[in-house]
């Protein structure tokens, strides 16, 4: 069974960045929505298991580009906030690890870092992670699709 960490690690972290646009008092509830949303999925595991992973993995590509489109507003930010923790949640409940959730919390700390560099230098090392996120999900969720898992077609020096 595939471990959970690394798209719940990417997940929180495109959820902090994108979030770091957000005004300062929104971060509370967002948390609190991630929180609870997360809780509730875990308790009660969707039905269908298959698409679970493409589906975190897609949901890391939309909450990074939340951040990139346009400055996060209030309903955006909880938006993206409940996105996170239903896919972090069916994510820990189809893998049977509960406790992933919480070990993907660090990625989080990003949220008060960011948010400084885009007030006080209006950074771009902001942006160019939330881009690097889009492609690194964008290339999981390809890899997930592809029918061949690489290393099973031979090369083509053979």
């Amino acid at each position: 069974m595939r471990s959970a960490l690394p798209p719940l690690l990417l997940l929180y972290a495109a959820l902090a960045l994108a979030l770091a646009s957000a005004p300062r008092r929104a971060w509370r509830p967002c948390l609190g929505l991630l929180a609870a949303t997360a809780f509730v999925t875990i308790t009660t595991p969707p039905p269908w298991h298959e698409g679970v992973f493409v589906g975190c993995w897609s949901s890391v590509a939309v909450t990074a580009a939340g951040g990139l489109i346009c400055r996060t507003d209030r309903q955006l930010a909880w938006g993206l906030s409940v996105n996170a923790g239903l896919w972090s949640g069916a994510l820990a409940a189809v893998t049977g690890a509960p406790l992933e959730p919480l070990a993907a919390l660090p990625a989080l700390g990003l949220l008060p870092a960011a948010a400084w560099a885009l007030r006080h230098l209006s950074f771009p090392a902001v942006r160019v992670m939330s881009s690097w996120l889009v492609a690194v999900a964008v290339l999981a969720v390809t890899l997930a699709c592809l029918p061949v898992t690489p290393g099973y077609l031979p090369d083509h020096l053979e």
